[in-house]
């Protein structure tokens, strides 16, 4: 592996800025780094000549003074993110072939900051899953194995992380929607940050459930992903869900100082069976920031026990509307049958076009909005999420951040809940809370389980008000010295 994929954004940003570093040295480095990472299945689509280009024109920039936090930086891109020309399918059947003729803007601010594409990452269909098992494209695996047993990446987001994690990108773009960037985030020892919904444009965001989809990043370390999420954020009038708020420097959040400051500790995140690791790990959590000037409040959300089954409700409602334009008639799949029909041309699309977990999530979906039902599940939801949201509001009186775990567990086997929907659903748990509330959330790498996993430790802030996660984030970052890497098998 060479030493360059081994270099943070911030490290790698004050090595161009010096001059010591070229962005085409470092994409190079990167370009086969993700050619050697080809076990792991974490990119459905390598844009390496477009990353040599883009590195270039870097390099030029740079020469000529005009350099900021992502310019020169080789990243991977969710293939949830409209890429102009490029393939971007959401890792469905149902989109074979598209590539659109616009940009989303999240990827068009990095490209704006001189940031360099490596190709588009594997994630769960239409960002449905938590393991990366739905994909089209077959399964992401983890860079971190269970002894010699193959683990999964968590998901939706799962190349992203496996990327991130297997050195083959130094960030990446993702999607968060229930827990989608926290959770796999958690399964492979990187961080993630899952900003304010509204604080990052959806424009060009392939559709999953409007209310809940945020883009944010994943990145190996605190520093990092304030870097990376800084370049992404934004108003953006394309987008009707963007909130027109300036930009705060994330990174000059990280201090270090958290005294005087209150950490909510929830009690209906203690959940039974919960594994005493997870348990464990929390609790040492809590000592960090209390040694770190933090004072520790016990608070309530005693609506959490509803959040699960609220979110899929809403989610796959949202879904089953969303995904209604994949017909096979403007772009992607079409599956003409013999009859000719209008109607069965729709049928034996989306038939052939949506994977088991898609078809679950709509047909769900379809049934909670229709007529005799609508007010009994959808109406109903809509009403527990308000509640939950009050909650988060009335602890913020109290407390400026909150500390959970991540997830319920450190990374399983594939295949191990495939044939357990409620099981793959439990993954969420923790995430989907603040995802209904809108809220920003981060997880920080924290420690190993027996089986030498990564476990991450989740912060929750007030709206817009992601430079308190961050700081809280670094605390933990730096009181636990997560320093351990997944060994190299797949190379």
């Amino acid at each position: 592996m060479s030493d360059l994929t081994k270099l943070k954004i911030a490290e790698a940003r004050n090595l161009l800025g010096k001059g010591e570093l070229s962005a085409r040295e470092l994409t190079e480095a990167h370009v086969k780094a993700v050619e050697a990472s080809t076990p792991l299945n974490a990119y459905v689509a390598v844009t390496a000549d477009q990353a040599i280009t883009m590195a270039d024109a870097a390099d030029a920039k740079i020469k000529a003074g005009n350099i900021n936090g992502m310019t020169g930086i080789p990243v991977g891109i969710k293939d949830l993110f409209a890429t102009k020309g490029v393939h971007t399918q959401a890792c469905s059947h149902i989109l074979d072939g598209f590539k659109p003729e616009y940009e989303s803007t999240v990827t068009q601010k990095l490209w704006d900051d001189g940031a360099i594409m490596l190709g588009k990452l594997n994630m769960d269909e239409f960002a449905m899953g938590s393991s990366n098992e739905t994909s089209y494209y077959g399964p992401v695996k983890n860079p971190w194995r269970r002894g010699t047993t193959d683990t999964v990446p968590g998901g939706s987001s799962g190349g992203s992380v496996a990327a991130v994690a297997g050195f083959a990108a130094m960030g990446a773009t993702a999607s968060d929607t229930g827990g989608s960037i926290r959770q796999p985030a958690s399964f492979t020892g990187t961080f993630g940050i899952k900003p304010t919904y509204g604080r990052c444009s959806r424009y060009g965001m392939v559709a999953f459930a409007s209310s809940l989809d945020q883009a944010g990043v994943i990145t190996r370390d605190v520093r990092d992903g304030a870097i990376m999420l800084a370049s992404i954020s934004g108003f953006d009038p394309k987008d009707s869900t963007s909130v027109d708020l300036a930009v705060p420097n994330f990174e000059a959040a990280i201090t270090g100082d958290i005294r005087g400051m209150k950490i909510g500790i929830p009690a209906e995140y203690r959940q039974d069976g919960m594994p005493s690791e997870i348990e464990a790990l929390w609790q040492k959590g809590i000592g960090w920031l209390k040694d770190a000037g933090a004072e520790i409040v016990d608070i309530s959300l005693p609506h959490t026990k509803y959040a699960l089954a609220t979110y899929y409700i809403v989610a796959p409602a949202e879904a089953s509307s969303n995904l209604a334009r994949y017909d096979g008639v403007r772009y992607g799949l079409r599956v003409t049958p013999e009859n000719g029909s209008l109607d069965a041309m729709y049928d034996a699309t989306r038939a052939a076009g949506f994977g088991d977990e898609v078809k679950r999530r709509i047909m769900i979906g379809t049934y909670v909005l229709s007529a005799g039902y609508y007010d009994a599940y959808y109406l109903k939801a809509q009403k527990v999420r308000q509640l939950i949201s009050n909650d988060f509001k009335s602890a913020f009186e109290k407390v400026d951040a909150i500390l959970t775990p991540t997830a319920p567990s450190a990374a399983f086997a594939p295949g191990e809940k495939t044939d357990d929907p409620l099981s793959m659903y439990l993954n969420d748990v923790f995430t989907v809370p603040a995802s209904l509330a809108g809220l920003p959330g981060s997880s920080v790498p924290a420690g190993l389980d027996a089986n030498g996993l990564p476990l991450g430790l989740q912060i929750l802030g007030k709206p817009w008000d992601e430079e308190t996660v961050f700081k809280v984030s670094g605390v933990i970052e730096e009181a636990a010295g997560f320093t351990a890497t997944p060994s190299v098998w797949w190379r």
